[in-house]
């Protein structure tokens, strides 16, 4: 497990950071769906009816639509795959193990970008923006942000399914 990136960690390098933020959110919403069983994975118990694991199908497509699509500029397979009319969704032949694998791919892709190019750099214009593309600093701080709120969110349909809550 990651462990909280704290201040003593060393560096002042923004794309350092936003790398252990972002894998230490990865792993802790991989860490609580994993803590449930299979049925409750699957199973909604929020009146907006998302399950768990289709919140973790979200993520790694969303992170792969900011980073991939949106900032490399690189076309991706179906990059609206969690979606399935207007809801997010988990074909039911796709386990808990393959999300997280997705989601871990995803983020050795996040953490290439981050060490290889210019927080300051812009992505190129494309399918992903309709006016002047985000720099790569924005992408970060949208992704973290969003991450961040979907950690909070399951926290609250983990624990009501009796899995494992806190950091």
């Amino acid at each position: 497990m990651t462990e909280f990136p704290e201040p003593s960690g060393g560096t002042a390098d923004s794309a350092v950071l936003f790398s252990r933020y972002l894998e230490f959110y990865r792993q802790t919403v991989a860490r609580k769906v994993a803590s449930l069983p299979d049925a409750e994975q699957r199973t909604s118990r929020l009146p907006s009816g998302w399950s768990p694991l289709e919140l973790l199908v979200h993520l790694a497509f969303m992170e792969r639509r900011w980073f991939v699509w949106g900032f490399l500029g690189e076309p991706v397979d179906d990059p609206w795959g969690d979606d399935l009319d207007g809801r997010w969704h988990v074909p039911a032949d796709v386990s808990a193990v393959q999300v997280v694998e997705m989601l871990r791919d995803v983020g050795e892709r996040t953490t290439a970008v981050l060490a290889s190019h210019g927080l300051d750099e812009h992505a190129p214009p494309g399918p992903r923006f309709d006016g002047e593309p985000a720099t790569l600093a924005w992408i970060c701080f949208h992704v973290l942000q969003e991450y961040a709120r979907h950690a909070g969110h399951l926290d609250v349909a983990v624990e009501l399914a009796g899995g494992e809550v806190g950091e």
